[in-house]
């Protein structure tokens, strides 16, 4: 709190004039009161991610580039992309069914097609083929962004018609959530993706495999030529262009269209945080959007931003430090000329209109028609080509699978170990890596008290680990004959009518604002610094646990004892559980209210992760549930 403000604070209580024995205090408006410095919590989980993202290294040779890229993809795979059950999908055959071919405008004709990306996840995509096909033509995959249309807007279907005027095949393939990937019950809504986290599987996996076998289903094509593989696509489009272009060297170029920037980047420019599949878990644990950027070297890579983005990813912020980045790469192959950037100026907002397409088309010109004075980057007029939604779809199964329903198959048989524990310690390290435990040392600042009817109000601000302060706020009546943190999922606001209750027994009563609650709120889109928190390798669920540990530590150096917890609602009811099956001394009984009776409810209510962040703690049900955490908290 600024000084001027705790001291106008406290004259006021001063001044309120002797205390009658039925005066009442607003315990609420105590409640309220600021302990931190504006600002804080957002300074400090601004310096959190950031001393936690990984920089890209400098090479002078190839061969060490080389082994580290090779390296960082089996990183990226093996502990991001293809955990848990994602392992056995992506050994799954690529299941290929074509459907009608239709008719398109002068030169191409376009054919329906399906695939799976997982099993039972079919995919819809259109194939815009040249006619009068001899030898080897350049394949290009064209993927979409947050587009309510999906693969069927104006914009898509004129840069695959021009692609497929030009010789080249052009899949033009749908997106999770959008066109006919969507459903009634919002099942490939991408905060959905988290529930397989929950399982321990990966939730990106099934972004990733899509594009996988869309460019499986493209390069089976007689006609492609493995050679000249391009891949194209706006704002989300933009993310899973260089997702795949940089995990895959089956591309040869690539055109991410304002799609992503450095993690670095985003934790100081909001709009730039991504949504879930954008930031998925432990990804920058081993590398950046920079490191994906500089893997394309030596490989022909043009970045496209827009001047005056609406939405995100404007070139003044996002561009510079990813080609910073790729730039010593592209000169150790002496390939500088291979890495471009094209900014765009009209309309310069959020889009892939004609301008950013006909860079794309220079880009292609260079590169798969070098020294064809045929080759033309302007624009071909297809605008009455473009069909309605109607006209493009693509047949679908009845059932098609969707996150939930994967995620609901996944947890079927978890956690893996169901009768309760009794490696008590063994069990308890395994918590620990789990949500990222950190055992915080704790200095303790005073920011005064005050006294009214009888109750001692005492404000603190506690620093734990240079990393956090956590505002906490203690009553005590008389002489206190045990401790009780209150927990709320509101934070210090939500726990205080039941603090006003415990205060007639004779308790002392902490209550705080642990990550994300009360003060430590990070205002509307809190949830995107939580999906970067798990990329990181921390889990929001795991920092909140640390702190109300941290709290209870000083408690009981302070006071004495053990103090108990009283958990008032579903979420403060898992802190407290988790809390309390890793501190064992400082924390005493434990007493949920709403607790969930399963982490399996999170899937079966559909949740999603902007709802509650801290639920979707990757793998917490693979190896625990409620019962076996009750069990580890248990005194």
């Amino acid at each position: 709190m600024r000084p001027v403000a705790f001291l106008s604070f406290l004259c006021s209580m001063a001044l309120a004039g002797p205390v009658s024995a039925g005066d009442k205090f607003d315990l609420a408006a105590v409640a309220k009161k600021p302990l931190l410095p504006k600002g804080q919590a957002m300074r400090e989980v601004q310096e959190f991610l950031e001393k936690r993202i990984p920089k890209l290294p400098a090479f002078r040779d190839k061969a060490s580039w080389e082994a580290y890229t090779t390296k960082l993809r089996a990183d990226i795979f093996d502990n991001v992309v293809y955990r848990g059950e994602a392992a056995a999908w992506r050994d799954a055959k690529t299941k290929v069914e074509w459907f009608e071919t239709l008719p398109g405008g002068p030169g191409y004709r376009l054919k329906q097609v399906r695939f799976e990306a997982v099993p039972g996840l079919w995919i819809p995509a259109l194939l815009y083929e040249p006619e009068d096909l001899k030898g080897k033509v350049p394949a290009t995959l064209n993927v979409m962004g947050h587009e309510g249309g999906g693969k069927d807007v104006a914009y898509q279907q004129i840069r695959c018609i021009n692609l497929a005027k030009r010789g080249m095949l052009a899949l033009n393939v749908e997106w999770f959530n959008f066109g006919q990937l969507r459903n009634p019950a919002g099942g490939y809504h991408h905060g959905r993706m988290n529930q397989l986290d929950l399982c321990g599987t990966s939730g990106l996996a099934p972004f990733y495999l899509s594009l996988k076998r869309s460019l499986d289903v493209l390069l089976s094509h007689p006609n492609a030529d493995p050679a000249r593989v391009a891949v194209s696509g706006l704002s989300g489009g933009g993310w899973q262009t260089i997702w795949i272009s940089a995990m895959d060297t089956r591309v040869t170029l690539t055109d991410p269209v304002a799609g992503y920037s450095s993690f670095f980047t985003r934790v100081r420019h909001h709009e730039d945080l991504g949504d879930s599949e954008q930031t998925p878990c432990d990804m920058a644990k081993y590398g950046d959007y920079a490191h994906l950027t500089a893997m394309m070297a030596p490989r022909p890579t043009l970045l496209t931003y827009n001047a005056k983005d609406q939405c995100c990813f404007a070139s003044g912020h996002a561009l510079q430090p990813l080609m910073e980045a790729a730039g010593p790469l592209f000169r150790l192959y002496d390939k500088e000329k291979a890495l471009r950037a094209h900014i765009n100026h009209v309309p310069g907002t959020h889009n892939f209109e004609r301008d950013n397409r006909e860079a794309f088309y220079r880009m292609l010109g260079d590169f798969f028609y070098a020294g064809d004075a045929k080759f033309s980057a302007e624009e071909i007029p297809a605008d009455k080509e473009v069909r309605k939604a109607a006209e493009l779809r693509v047949p679908m199964p009845e059932k098609n699978a969707d996150f939930q329903s994967l995620a609901l198959q996944a947890a079927k048989d978890l956690p893996k170990h169901t009768a309760l524990p009794r490696d008590m310690e063994g069990r308890r390290k395994k918590l620990e890596q789990i949500v990222a435990y950190h055992s915080y040392s704790v200095e303790a600042e005073s920011l005064g008290q005050v006294e009214k009817a009888g109750v001692k109000i005492t404000f603190w601000r506690l620093a734990l680990g240079r990393e956090w302060s956590v505002p906490v706020v203690e009553l005590t009546r008389g002489d206190a004959k045990k401790t009780t943190l209150i927990l709320s999922d509101t934070g210090r606001r939500g726990a205080v009518a039941e603090a006003e209750k415990l205060l007639v027994d004779g308790s002392r009563i902490l209550v705080m604002d642990p990550f994300y609650l009360g003060e430590q709120e990070l205002g509307g889109r809190a949830y995107l610094f939580g999906l970067t928190a798990a990329a990181v390798g921390e889990r929001p669920l795991g920092i909140q646990a640390s702190q109300i540990a941290a709290v209870a530590r000083w408690s009981k150096q302070v006071h004495g004892t053990p103090c108990e917890i009283l958990a008032l609602d579903e979420l403060s009811s898992l802190q407290a559980l988790v809390a309390a099956s890793l501190e064992e001394k400082a924390i005493g009984n434990v007493e949920t209210r709403k607790c969930l009776t399963s982490l399996k409810q999170v899937i079966e209510r559909n949740l999603y992760y902007q709802q509650r962040p801290e639920f979707f703690c990757f793998g917490l049900l693979e190896y625990f549930d409620i019962p076996q955490l009750m069990a580890l908290s248990k005194r």
